[in-house]
């Protein structure tokens, strides 16, 4: 799956020469917590989120820095500061590194984004116009939407047990030699040594996730740790 199958498209914009109480009110009544920042054309400039509006010298909330730290802060970080805080007009307080994808961007990329760098949605754009947006709930919903595959009804249970144990030797972590796994009826019983609990847990999702297992049980203990 990619961006364009799970993206919204019917997305809110907003001007750069928007003030920004208007833009604090697009927000709410929306129920938004970011806005992308377009031009007449639909050319993304920026966006703007809730992030971009904490610190406001009506609220108060403006950054004050003491006096010994400013002498060692540029004075182009303080012009944002202060900007920050007063710029009446949309286009001086949105972000304007924005982080982006395409239509085809695929659902991983967009998950690495989002996690790369610390952001909740991603504007999708085509030619450098907004077309659509991706956020975390678009994810959600998606996995939620997702059809859930049945398993072959013929499969044995040496061919379960042989399933088991390649999807468990190929994840980085498995360690099929210290695991003893046996399957009765679709009945996964695993025993066995681990490194630690994450291991633990992995190799039971492991067995729960291959297709024909109806039920895990798991006996693997963690090997104590002995300092060197």
């Amino acid at each position: 799956m990619n961006a364009a199958d799970v993206m919204t498209t019917d997305v809110i914009t907003v001007p750069p020469d928007m003030t920004v109480r208007e833009a604090a009110d697009v927000l709410l009544r929306h129920r938004i917590s970011a806005v992308p920042v377009v031009d007449s054309t639909g050319k993304l400039l920026g966006i703007l989120s809730e992030g971009d509006l904490v610190r406001r010298h009506e609220l108060g909330t403006e950054r004050h820095r003491s006096w010994w730290l400013s002498v060692f802060t540029d004075t182009a970080s303080s012009g944002y500061d202060y900007v920050k805080a007063h710029g009446q007009r949309v286009a001086d307080v949105m972000t304007r590194d924005v982080v982006t994808a395409e239509p085809t961007t695929s659902l991983a990329e967009i998950a690495s984004r989002l996690e790369r760098y610390g952001v909740k949605r991603l504007p999708i754009v085509r030619d450098g116009r907004v077309v659509g947006i991706v956020s975390r709930s678009n994810l959600v919903r998606a996995l939620a939407s997702a059809p859930v595959s049945v398993p072959a009804a013929a499969a044995t249970d040496q061919e379960i047990r042989e399933s088991v144990m390649a999807h468990i030797r190929a994840q980085p972590w498995g360690m099929p030699w210290l695991a003893n796994v046996g399957v009765h009826d679709g009945v996964v019983e695993i025993w066995g040594m681990v490194n630690s609990a994450e291991e633990k847990r992995a190799i039971r999702v492991a067995a729960e996730s291959t297709p024909g297992v109806r039920q895990v049980t798991e006996n693997l203990m963690v090997r104590p740790y002995s300092p060197e």
